[in-house]
């Protein structure tokens, strides 16, 4: 084992955690306006090049856990001044997928659990329910956060001091 691999796993969604869906101005919080590349998504501009660093700083291994796959690493982590992140794949099968949907789970979840493979891992999403909770807690052999991020609000700084405590604790 490497000393990569005694570090616990945070596993970073990217709409509603990195690009928050709040009103911004007048809001819980106002975006910067960085210049974006033609034709890029506007709301690309609501990322906090700060939480780049913030996240880099942390005592963890960072991986994408995202619909934006492989477009996570040339599009938002750029704009963080992130390295390129492993992705987790999604669910392996769309018959998985759909009975786990039924049952109300996360299509991420079996696939973080399955990737984290019983290391400690935090999951920084705004999508996590009781029920993947659940199922993390009876499945998963380490220990886990499955933190919900205010999709209004976005990864923000209360989020980042909790993820670091429970790291360093882990």
């Amino acid at each position: 084992m490497t000393a990569a691999d005694a570090l616990p796993l945070l596993f970073l969604d990217v709409d509603g955690p990195l690009i928050p869906f709040g009103p911004g101005a007048g809001g819980h919080r106002t975006y910067p306006r960085g210049p974006l590349p033609p034709g890029a998504h506007p709301l690309l501009a609501r990322i906090d090049p700060g939480l780049g660093p913030r996240l880099a700083a942390l005592p963890c291994e960072l991986l994408w856990a995202t619909t934006w796959a492989d477009e996570a690493n040339t599009v938002v982590a750029p704009r963080l001044g992130l390295p390129e992140l492993e992705v987790v794949a999604g669910p392996e099968s769309p018959e998985q997928e759909e009975r786990d949907a039924r049952a109300g789970l996360h299509w991420k979840t079996r696939a973080l659990v399955g990737r984290a493979a019983g290391r400690a891992f935090v999951w920084a999403d705004d999508e996590i329910t009781a029920t993947d909770r659940r199922w993390v807690a009876a499945r998963h052999t380490g220990p886990a956060l499955l933190h919900r991020v205010d999709p209004a609000i976005g990864l923000a700084g209360a989020d980042l001091r909790l993820i670091d405590a429970w790291l360093r604790a882990a």
